[in-house]
């Protein structure tokens, strides 16, 4: 739900494809006689995403190999799914610079709006980046049924509807990327993809009681039926929004669903190695066969959209994105954990709430000023996260803003994490 600068009536009919919240609009296509082509984009930055991931990948390899002893044909899926994801992560990085010519020729680009006034606010960006890493996912979770379900499996209903509620939310993301849908129709785009998940549903629709609460409700156990599945479908509604709304500086939508997933996958490993539960072991594994492929394709695409971004991911990656967490969330049966994950996401809802439901005026951009002079940012009174921190630690760079984001993206899920450790045995 990225605001979006609306082009002149005045103007040249022209395609309005841009929806990253730091991008401007797109200029009307070049004369015929104007043959100069783009200037290729700049190379992925592999390296530095290696060293970036290397913080959360050697705990997560070391929990799966040292920690817990888990059993040997689990941890062979995963670990192919692992090298799937890894072959993913490669495909991805290639292809994106390749798409890149296709969406600028198609005048899919956009300008960087934190960086008006400087030579690089007057490069075009290549928009809506993010069908490449749905694709790729797509095929490589896809290809993954072949070496771990049979035809037969209980799970294989699931997951297949699970990648069909997927595709189609990636699939409205790119309409609107395209359309430029308004925001109050946005609202309804995840309701509509989580269809298939929620028909094809045949887990249990029970929650435990909490212990402090079994006396008063005189029940361990309270199956919600219908509620449940409401519930659900909410769930997906607000994964896909909040990741969508807490954007606008180069890297932040991407880097806050790395940090998420990353987090995800060791919660997922973490119960595994507690459990003995079978069912429950599968849940979870379940949850790591998506998220793994996720996490190697973002990871891809941070690799150019981190900052000075060389692509734009547009509303195709966030609704991607935000609808596989959300999914991974709901099938593994850890939705009260993976909304403590989207802490900070709910904050930035909070502070939108107002503007969002139109209390107070709401810009198209809600993004921080930037001075060209001094190539800082400085909060406005807009409601969202990034502006809130700006006022509350003062004026910095685009990068350093991202970096403070994500860091509290990390803090949030450790905290969760430590919440989990503290309420283990009394909650429930």
């Amino acid at each position: 739900m990225a605001a979006k600068k609306r082009p002149s009536t005045a103007a040249p009919a022209i395609v309005t494809a841009v929806n990253s919240p730091e991008s401007s609009i797109t200029p009307p296509k070049p004369k015929s006689g104007d043959t100069s082509p783009d200037p290729p984009i700049a190379p992925a930055k592999v390296y530095l995403i290696f060293k970036m991931s290397s913080i959360f990948l050697i705990p997560y390899f070391y929990l799966i190999f040292y920690h817990y002893k888990i059993e040997s044909e689990l941890r062979r899926s995963i670990l192919i799914n692992a090298i799937v994801s890894l072959i993913g992560f490669f495909v991805t990085v290639t292809m994106i610079p390749v798409a890149s010519k296709y969406v600028l020729r198609r005048n899919l680009f956009g300008y960087d709006i934190n960086k008006k006034g400087t030579p690089q606010g007057s490069i075009k960006v290549p928009e809506s980046l993010g069908i490449i890493v749905g694709a790729v996912f797509l095929v490589v979770a896809i290809l993954f049924q072949y070496f771990n379900f049979t035809a037969d499996s209980n799970w294989l209903v699931e997951y297949n509807a699970a990648l069909s509620s997927i595709c189609f939310m990636m699939l409205l993301g790119f309409v609107d990327d395209v359309l430029d849908v308004p925001w109050r129709v946005k609202l309804l785009l995840p309701s509509i993809a989580a269809l298939p998940l929620l028909m094809a549903y045949a887990g249990h629709t029970t929650i435990i009681i909490p212990k402090p609460l079994v006396s008063y409700v005189g029940l361990k156990i309270l199956d919600l039926g219908c509620i449940y599945k409401l519930y659900m479908w909410l769930l997906a509604i607000f994964c896909t929004n909040s990741i969508n709304i807490h954007a606008g500086i180069n890297g932040l939508e991407v880097g806050q669903t790395v940090v998420i997933a990353a987090a995800i996958l060791i919660h997922n490993i973490m119960q595994i190695g507690a459990s003995a539960d079978p069912e429950y072991k599968q849940a979870h594994a379940f949850s790591i066969y998506l998220i793994q492929p996720m996490l190697a394709t973002s990871l891809a695409l941070l690799s150019y959209n981190w900052y000075p971004s060389s692509v734009f991911v547009g509303d195709t990656f966030t609704y991607f994105a935000g609808m596989t967490m959300a999914v991974a969330g709901i099938l593994g049966h850890f939705s009260e954990t993976l909304l403590i994950f989207f802490l900070p996401q709910v904050l930035n809802f909070l502070l939108s709430l107002p503007q969002l439901a139109g209390i107070i005026p709401c810009p198209r951009h809600r993004l921080p000023k930037f001075d060209p002079q001094t190539g800082l940012l400085t909060g406005t009174n807009d409601g969202t996260l990034v502006n809130f921190f700006l006022r509350q630690l003062g004026r910095m760079s685009e990068q350093s803003l991202c970096v403070v984001l994500l860091v509290f993206q990390a803090i949030c899920c450790g905290f969760c994490f430590l919440l989990r450790w503290l309420l283990t045995g009394w909650y429930k």
